[in-house]
Protein backbone atom coordinates (compact mmCIF):
# COMPACT_ATOMS: atom_id res chain seq x y z
CA UNK A 1 0.00 0.00 0.00
CA UNK A 2 3.18 2.24 0.97
CA UNK A 3 4.27 1.63 -2.43
CA UNK A 4 1.40 2.77 -4.22
CA UNK A 5 1.17 5.93 -2.57
CA UNK A 6 4.96 6.66 -3.04
CA UNK A 7 4.38 6.13 -6.84
CA UNK A 8 0.96 8.31 -6.71
CA UNK A 9 3.39 10.93 -5.09
CA UNK A 10 5.95 10.48 -7.46
CA UNK A 11 3.70 10.87 -10.10
CA UNK A 12 2.03 14.21 -8.43
CA UNK A 13 5.13 16.02 -8.19
CA UNK A 14 6.27 15.24 -11.66
CA UNK A 15 2.84 16.53 -13.39
CA UNK A 16 3.51 19.34 -11.05
CA UNK A 17 7.28 19.61 -12.15
CA UNK A 18 5.92 19.56 -16.18
CA UNK A 19 3.13 22.18 -15.30
CA UNK A 20 5.59 24.92 -14.19
CA UNK A 21 5.32 27.85 -16.36
CA UNK A 22 1.92 26.49 -17.60
CA UNK A 23 -1.07 28.31 -18.39
CA UNK A 24 -3.04 25.51 -17.13
CA UNK A 25 -7.07 26.09 -16.59
CA UNK A 26 -8.39 29.70 -16.43
CA UNK A 27 -12.06 31.19 -17.00
CA UNK A 28 -11.45 30.73 -20.86
CA UNK A 29 -10.87 26.91 -20.69
CA UNK A 30 -13.37 26.45 -18.29
CA UNK A 31 -15.88 27.92 -20.88
CA UNK A 32 -14.33 26.47 -23.69
CA UNK A 33 -15.11 22.86 -21.63
CA UNK A 34 -18.60 23.81 -21.30
CA UNK A 35 -18.70 24.43 -25.07
CA UNK A 36 -17.91 21.27 -25.65
CA UNK A 37 -19.94 19.77 -23.19
CA UNK A 38 -22.97 21.45 -25.19
CA UNK A 39 -21.72 20.38 -28.14
CA UNK A 40 -21.59 16.75 -26.83
CA UNK A 41 -24.99 17.26 -26.39
CA UNK A 42 -26.12 18.68 -29.11
CA UNK A 43 -24.36 15.98 -30.70
CA UNK A 44 -26.20 13.15 -29.33
CA UNK A 45 -29.60 15.00 -29.80
CA UNK A 46 -28.18 15.61 -33.43
CA UNK A 47 -27.89 12.26 -33.96
CA UNK A 48 -30.93 10.52 -32.15
CA UNK A 49 -33.22 13.00 -34.91
CA UNK A 50 -31.27 12.79 -38.05
CA UNK A 51 -29.37 9.37 -38.03
CA UNK A 52 -26.72 11.33 -40.47
CA UNK A 53 -22.91 10.41 -40.82
CA UNK A 54 -22.35 14.10 -41.83
CA UNK A 55 -24.00 15.36 -38.86
CA UNK A 56 -22.04 13.39 -36.74
CA UNK A 57 -18.61 14.22 -38.68
CA UNK A 58 -19.56 17.71 -38.54
CA UNK A 59 -20.17 17.75 -34.42
CA UNK A 60 -17.10 15.38 -34.31
CA UNK A 61 -14.75 18.03 -35.54
CA UNK A 62 -15.99 20.72 -33.74
CA UNK A 63 -15.70 18.94 -31.23
CA UNK A 64 -11.59 18.14 -31.90
CA UNK A 65 -11.19 21.70 -32.90
CA UNK A 66 -12.69 23.08 -28.81
CA UNK A 67 -10.35 20.29 -27.49
CA UNK A 68 -7.26 20.89 -29.72
CA UNK A 69 -7.71 24.76 -28.45
CA UNK A 70 -8.60 23.51 -24.53
CA UNK A 71 -4.86 21.42 -25.05
CA UNK A 72 -2.52 24.01 -26.32
CA UNK A 73 -4.34 26.74 -24.29
CA UNK A 74 -3.39 24.85 -20.72
CA UNK A 75 0.05 23.30 -22.22
CA UNK A 76 1.11 27.09 -23.44
CA UNK A 77 4.44 28.53 -22.09
CA UNK A 78 3.78 32.12 -23.69
CA UNK A 79 1.28 33.13 -20.47
CA UNK A 80 1.24 36.77 -20.91
CA UNK A 81 -0.69 36.32 -24.43
CA UNK A 82 -2.95 33.45 -22.66
CA UNK A 83 -3.50 36.06 -19.87
CA UNK A 84 -4.38 38.56 -22.37
CA UNK A 85 -6.73 36.28 -24.53
CA UNK A 86 -8.52 35.69 -21.32
CA UNK A 87 -9.03 38.70 -19.90
CA UNK A 88 -10.70 39.97 -23.30
CA UNK A 89 -12.94 36.95 -22.74
CA UNK A 90 -13.86 38.04 -19.11
CA UNK A 91 -14.27 41.77 -20.30
CA UNK A 92 -16.66 39.93 -22.99
CA UNK A 93 -18.29 37.82 -20.82
CA UNK A 94 -18.70 40.58 -17.88
CA UNK A 95 -20.31 43.07 -20.59
CA UNK A 96 -22.81 40.60 -21.91
CA UNK A 97 -23.86 38.97 -18.64
CA UNK A 98 -24.70 42.93 -17.23
CA UNK A 99 -26.48 43.76 -20.68
CA UNK A 100 -28.50 40.80 -20.24
CA UNK A 101 -29.14 40.95 -16.36
CA UNK A 102 -30.06 44.65 -17.08
CA UNK A 103 -32.43 43.54 -19.89
CA UNK A 104 -34.41 40.47 -17.05
CA UNK A 105 -34.67 42.98 -14.34
CA UNK A 106 -36.15 45.65 -16.46
CA UNK A 107 -38.67 43.28 -18.21
CA UNK A 108 -39.64 42.01 -14.59
CA UNK A 109 -40.46 45.75 -13.58
CA UNK A 110 -43.85 46.34 -14.24
CA UNK A 111 -44.35 49.75 -12.22
CA UNK A 112 -41.62 51.98 -15.08
CA UNK A 113 -40.89 51.70 -19.01
CA UNK A 114 -37.49 52.59 -20.27
CA UNK A 115 -36.13 54.39 -22.64
CA UNK A 116 -32.84 54.61 -24.19
CA UNK A 117 -31.50 58.14 -24.82
CA UNK A 118 -30.56 58.19 -28.76
CA UNK A 119 -27.46 60.17 -27.86
CA UNK A 120 -25.83 59.25 -25.33
CA UNK A 121 -27.04 55.73 -24.86
CA UNK A 122 -28.37 56.08 -21.54
CA UNK A 123 -31.12 53.96 -20.25
CA UNK A 124 -33.89 56.12 -18.42
CA UNK A 125 -36.66 55.35 -16.17
CA UNK A 126 -40.19 56.45 -15.96
CA UNK A 127 -43.30 55.24 -14.06
CA UNK A 128 -46.29 53.76 -16.33
CA UNK A 129 -49.56 55.28 -16.66
CA UNK A 130 -48.12 58.84 -17.00
CA UNK A 131 -49.60 59.65 -20.90
CA UNK A 132 -47.73 61.37 -22.99
CA UNK A 133 -44.60 62.77 -21.26
CA UNK A 134 -41.42 64.36 -22.31
CA UNK A 135 -38.20 62.79 -20.83
CA UNK A 136 -35.28 64.61 -20.35
CA UNK A 137 -32.01 62.66 -20.40
CA UNK A 138 -29.80 63.15 -16.19
CA UNK A 139 -26.87 62.79 -18.82
CA UNK A 140 -26.64 64.82 -21.63
CA UNK A 141 -30.29 66.58 -21.62
CA UNK A 142 -31.46 65.41 -24.63
CA UNK A 143 -35.38 64.97 -24.41
CA UNK A 144 -37.07 61.85 -25.39
CA UNK A 145 -41.25 62.02 -26.25
CA UNK A 146 -42.54 58.92 -25.49
CA UNK A 147 -46.00 57.84 -23.61
CA UNK A 148 -46.07 55.16 -20.71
Amino acid sequence: MESLQNALQKLRVAAGRFMLGRNGMDQLNYALLWGYLIVCLARALALALTRSALVGWAFDILTYIVLVVMAFRILSRNLPKRQAENLRWLDWWGRTKRITDGAIKRHRDKEHKYYTCKQCGTVCRVPTGKGNIIITCPKCGAKIQAKT
